[in-house]
């Protein structure tokens, strides 16, 4: 069954070139990413090898993987420095009345 657009944080918690992890369904974690205002959300997890990105930097629009020093634009999930090739999937994202929503089954 789909869910839909889910409450996952206030806005106010998720600071200008910040990032947040969450956990809105058992066993899927997602990275709230703030990038000039606007807000990101990817999976919390490396294609290269499953590390978590969320303790990585965020630097403009690419996370990089504490692990192993891959790069990933947020805004599109595309893999921008190896050693990963592969995307980091990506969730639509909707904020209203100050709560980030994300699009889970998308």
């Amino acid at each position: 069954m789909r869910q839909g657009y889910v409450r996952v944080a206030s806005l106010q918690e998720v600071s200008p070139g910040e990032t947040v992890r969450v956990t809105p369904r058992r066993g899927e974690h997602v990275l709230l990413c703030n990038v000039g205002g606007s807000i990101y959300a990817v999976r919390d997890m490396c294609t290269h090898d499953g590390g978590i990105l969320g303790f990585g930097d965020l630097k403009e629009e690419v996370i990089e993987c504490p692990r192993h020093g891959a790069k990933f634009d947020v805004t599109t999930g595309k893999a921008v420095a190896p050693p990963a090739t592969a995307p980091i999937r990506t969730y639509p994202v909707r904020v209203q009345d100050g709560q980030i929503e994300v699009d889970l089954d998308a």
